[in-house]
């Protein structure tokens, strides 16, 4: 049988999880997950890996070529982030009851936001490329990360009374985002 290759990140989740991606599979397990159990794991699921790893290959093959972000144009949506962002979280934090540590910009590939149990947050530079909404939508999320760290309905529930055209912009992100984040350099 043959073996494969996966990274793991270890986290305070309860489960494991399988992500295939383009840049390979990425198990995502408890600290107190065995290597052992999460190999079983991984091998219990080949078929399911295999079947989704097709699918990306098909659907990478059939993505026109996409232009890439110089450097100099990510420092720029960087710079106009450090600007607008925090504005919003300044805006956003009161209306959520919520304080908040550091505020870092970044240019990632996969995350548009995140909080960390501290209270620091974390933004894409790629969201100055996005409605203003949008960008209102993801400080929301991630300030709402402050009173509750997953996302339960009560969660939701309270993102939906500070936004509540929460799904709206979150819609424009799952069909919009893909496209700017292919754009990522590196």
């Amino acid at each position: 049988m043959k073996t494969m290759n996966y990274k793991t990140i270890r986290s305070n989740r309860k489960t494991i999880s399988l992500q295939v991606r383009e840049e390979g599979v990425i198990v995502r397990a408890p600290y107190r997950m065995s290597d052992a159990a999460i190999a079983q794991f991984v091998q219990q699921h080949t078929d399911w890996i295999l079947k989704q790893q097709n699918k990306l290959s098909e659907a990478l093959k059939n993505q026109p070529e996409v232009e890439r972000f110089t450097m100099e144009e990510l420092r720029a949506l960087a710079d106009q982030a450090l600007k607008v962002i925090p504005e919003r979280v300044r805006y956003y934090a009161p209306q959520v009851g919520v304080t908040y540590g550091r505020i870092t910009i970044r240019n990632q590939r996969s995350r548009w936001g995140s909080c960390s149990a501290k209270g620091n947050l974390n933004f894409n530079c790629l969201l100055m490329l996005t409605p203003p909404e949008v960008i209102d939508s993801v400080v929301v999320h991630e300030l709402c990360h402050r009173k509750e760290m997953n996302h339960s309905k009560a969660f939701y529930a309270e993102v939906l009374r500070v936004f509540p055209d929460y799904y709206k912009w979150d819609r424009w992100l799952k069909e919009h985002g893909n496209e700017l984040m292919r754009r990522m350099t590196g």
